[in-house]
């Protein structure tokens, strides 16, 4: 499943939608739109399976957050290329299947559409 944070313009959602791509969004499909708290959407997470979740958020961005269960995407990116972005990371060779992408932190940045990727290694499984 597709989880789009809650900050994700509806005009970048509906071109997802043209685009035949299918998500949910927090504060819409799943949730309460009150879901900032970090905290809140890593619980839904760990309860769901398979779900690659889209924030905005940098604090998202941490190896500490990586489980078998999701796939978080960190969006940095103009806000208007938004739909774009996650189209093109869907189709990346290395992410295109919900197997590959499960158990990773990816940062999404405009500045040569760079990919940088976390996986929590055995060693870093006692951390937090």
């Amino acid at each position: 499943m597709i989880l789009l944070d809650h900050n994700i313009p509806k005009d970048q959602a509906e071109q997802l939608c043209r685009w035949r791509v299918h998500f949910r969004q927090i504060g819409f499909e799943v949730g309460r739109p009150e879901w900032d708290d970090q905290q809140e959407v890593l619980r839904y997470l760990h309860m769901a399976k398979r779900v690659a979740f889209f924030p905005r958020d940098l604090g998202f961005f941490r190896r500490r957050l990586c489980h078998s269960n999701y796939c978080l995407v960190v969006l940095s990116v103009p806000v208007l290329e938004t739909a774009a972005y996650i189209r093109r990371l869907l189709r990346h060779p290395m992410l295109k299947t919900t197997a590959k992408r499960q158990g990773k932190v990816v940062k999404v940045s405009a500045d040569k559409t760079r990919y940088k990727i976390m996986i929590r290694d055995d060693n870093d499984q006692g951390r937090r």
